[in-house]
C-alpha cells in the first residue's frame, strides 16, 4: 500500500477471460470478473487455466469517497 498519508485504501482489480487469436473482443461482449477490496500492491489470481488468454487487465485506486480512473488495459496470458 502507499505511504500511511495517502488517500488511497484499496484497488480494484478487474479483468476478461478470453482465449482466441486475433483481435480483441468489443467492450461489453465479455463479462468483467471483479476482485474488490485489495490491500496490497501484489496480488495473485487463482483459478486461472493453462494456455488461456486473459485481456482487459485493468486496476483501479479508490478511497473512502470516490474511486479513480482505471488504468490502461494490459493483456495476461497463461503458458
Amino acid at each position: 500500500m502507499p505511504e500511511e498519508d495517502s488517500r488511497i485504501d484499496h484497488f480494484v482489480l478487474e479483468y476478461r477471460k478470453t482465449n482466441f487469436d486475433g483481435l480483441p473482443r468489443l467492450k461489453g461482449e465479455q463479462r468483467w470478473e471483479l476482485v474488490d477490496y485489495i490491500k496490497a500492491t501484489q496480488y495473485t489470481l487463482s483459478g486461472l487455466r493453462f494456455d488461456t488468454k486473459y485481456m482487459n487487465l485493468r486496476v483501479q485506486a479508490c478511497n473512502k469517497a470516490v474511486a479513480g480512473e482505471y488504468s490502461d488495459p494490459v493483456t495476461l496470458e497463461t503458458k
